[in-house]
């Protein structure tokens, strides 16, 4: 008779194998995410990119700093000149060279644009910043992803092996039994079936894990040997602080997306601001030194000459074709645009974090409750075994007993990666997400 201590003898290879390489040299959750950190391309380029983000801040200050620059120049004269009329001078040609140099000093005193472009520097450093952030909570989201998605690959196909080992004892009874004629030749066939449909399945589960294996590859661009699965240390923990409505408030404070969304629709606003200044005149201090040498002119004698000035300049923009005009309203529109984009992203923050709420609540009672369909299908199918023997029940009603126990099986396997992932994804919600939360997670491993 296969009762539920064979259905539980048979896995105990499994878990044993698992439990063993887990505890001395398995790949943990937390090793996954610092070989992506290292390896993974996306990841390097948010990283670039908010490197570059970083030099928005120095190019704003450069426009409320002065602007030097020198020029030179040296050049070969071939000068003829012919005098009219009487006159004092003879002409003649002359061939002379003259070069210089000068430098030039402007500080901007006035200039609103630049003022209103500098502010709007700190607002994209600001989002680069927030960007980054989100770059790392993703990776830890797709780390945990692919981390999850292995594991329950490898369950599938570590259940297909037993529950194919489980039919394949139910056919040889079958068999045996058709033989003494306490059978039908039907059992053996819905047996076979059965277990050739197993077979098909595994086949498919070992498929599906390669191609997991090899999405965790692709993070950390390398293929770990042994993943720890999730241990005696897993638990169910309701969110806190219990209640969606403080969950909701910490997401309108602390959302990255929402962060960055905040500050687009100020860059739009002092987008604005800075195309009107395309109106207001603009005050420069001006200082040029300069000094030039020829050593010929037109009466062939050369001269060295040094000029200085320091002044301020006026610049009042009268009419620009109507540039100004229409920049000023294209920056208006987009305005309207940026605040229609924020209130999406607000509402989608709210979704997300609802989602992400209810996720963890919803898997801890689905968990709770595969575990309690587990053990009430490992007793169905011991009832199914007995009523077989007795002749009330019959060998179908067996292989639809296990193939339930195992579908339960693999279901709470899912349900428990399901539950684990949604906490990370409350947390990332509230821009709380970091290797800490990981840590967490992780420590429901072996």
């Amino acid at each position: 008779m296969l009762s539920i201590q064979l259905v539980k003898k048979q896995m105990m290879p499994l878990l044993l194998t698992l439990g063993v390489s887990g505890a001395v040299s398995a790949t943990d959750l937390l090793d996954i995410f610092h070989g992506a950190q290292r390896n993974d391309p996306v990841f390097a380029a948010a990283r670039a990119a908010q490197q570059a983000g970083q030099e928005k801040l120095p190019q704003g200050r450069a426009l409320l700093m002065p602007n030097v620059n020198l020029v030179a120049n040296s050049t070969y004269n071939d000068q003829t000149t012919q005098y009219q009329g009487a006159t004092l001078f003879p002409g003649g040609t002359n061939r002379y060279n003259s070069h210089g140099y000068g430098v030039t000093l402007v500080q901007p005193l006035y200039r609103q644009q630049n003022w209103v472009a500098y502010s709007a520097a700190q607002l994209q450093v600001a989002q680069s910043d927030a960007q980054f952030k989100i770059a790392e909570q993703d990776l830890l989201l797709r780390a945990a992803q692919a981390y999850f998605d292995v594991l329950i690959a490898q369950d599938s196909v570590q259940l297909a092996e037993a529950q194919k080992t489980a039919i394949s004892e139910q056919l040889a009874q079958a068999k045996r039994n058709f033989e003494v004629g306490s059978a039908t030749i039907t059992d053996t066939h819905e047996a076979q079936a059965r277990h050739d449909l197993t077979v098909a399945q595994q086949i498919a589960a070992q498929n599906n894990l390669e191609i997991k294996q090899h999405a965790l590859q692709q993070l950390t661009n390398e293929l770990p040997k042994d993943i720890r699965p999730l241990g005696k240390q897993f638990k169910l923990q309701a969110p806190l602080p219990v209640g969606l409505e403080k969950w909701l408030e910490d997401a309108q404070r602390n959302n990255l997306q929402l962060a960055i969304a905040r500050a687009g629709a100020e860059l739009a606003e002092k987008e604005v601001l800075r195309n009107r200044g395309g109106h207001y005149p603009t005050v420069d201090m001006v200082a040029n030194y300069s000094k030039n040498h020829a050593n010929g002119g037109s009466f062939g004698v050369g001269s060295d000459s040094t000029n200085k000035s320091v002044g301020v300049q006026l610049n009042l923009p009268l009419f620009q074709g109507g540039a100004t005009h229409s920049k000023w309203r294209e920056a208006e529109a987009n305005n309207e645009r940026a605040q229609q984009e924020l209130e999406n992203v607000r509402r989608s923050v709210v979704l997300q974090t609802r989602q992400a709420y209810l996720g963890v609540v919803s898997g801890i009672a689905q968990v709770q409750a595969l575990q309690q369909a587990l053990t009430s299908g490992a007793s169905v199918l011991e009832a199914s075994r007995l009523g077989q023997e007795v002749g009330v029940r019959t060998n179908l009603d067996v292989l639809n007993a296990q193939q339930q126990l195992y579908a339960t099986r693999r279901d709470l396997y899912q349900a428990q990666y399901n539950y684990l992932l949604s906490q990370l994804r409350l947390k990332a919600a509230v821009g709380a997400l970091g290797e800490a939360e990981l840590a967490s997670v992780n420590q429901a491993l072996f």
